[in-house]
């Protein structure tokens, strides 16, 4: 897939929190593509909030139409991308509601401050705002005083998983 530019696709899995699948193209010609969320990292499925946050994504996003804007592929073969839906309160109407943003706004993601780079200055600031907000409301995983980010949580998995296989 390109990474540049702004695709109109077709969300056909969740995998989890910031992560999906979309169908692109046309009813003819049509690719598939696995897209990682860009600015956000949602716990694991495995982790606290894990399954919350999938279904939030489902709930934002599964067969629904969404735009794609993609910048990058990851090390994993995944198209890094913001993505746009229609928002709940217009269905039918034009895909302005960043499903990332929104997440973080849920209380079911953090901002991935490691990647604030790849992000314009007006989208780190409206993600570091909302994030500062869900925490200061105690929504979602913030209402868990000892919240993991799920960069910290996969290295408390990878060396649980060192100790016992090494």
């Amino acid at each position: 897939m390109a990474t540049a530019g702004v695709r109109a696709c077709l969300v056909v899995g969740v995998s989890d929190g910031d992560t999906i699948t979309a169908r692109c193209g046309t009813a003819g010609s049509y690719e598939q593509v696995k897209v990682r969320f860009n600015g956000i990292d949602a716990p694991e499925k495995r982790q606290p909030f894990g399954e919350r946050a999938k279904q939030a994504m489902s709930d934002l996003a599964y067969m629904k139409r969404v735009e794609l804007d993609c910048r990058k592929v990851d090390r994993y073969g995944r198209s890094v991308c913001r993505v746009h839906v229609a928002p709940a309160s217009a269905p039918r109407g034009p895909a302005t509601l960043d499903a990332g943003l929104a997440m973080i706004t849920l209380g079911l993601a953090w901002w991935y401050r490691d990647y604030a780079r790849e992000q314009t200055a007006q989208e780190r600031g409206q993600y570091e705002f909302a994030e500062q907000e869900a925490r200061a409301k105690r929504v979602g995983l913030w209402s868990d005083k000892q919240a993991v980010a799920p960069w910290g949580w996969r290295k408390i998995q990878h060396s649980a998983k060192d100790r016992l296989h090494p």
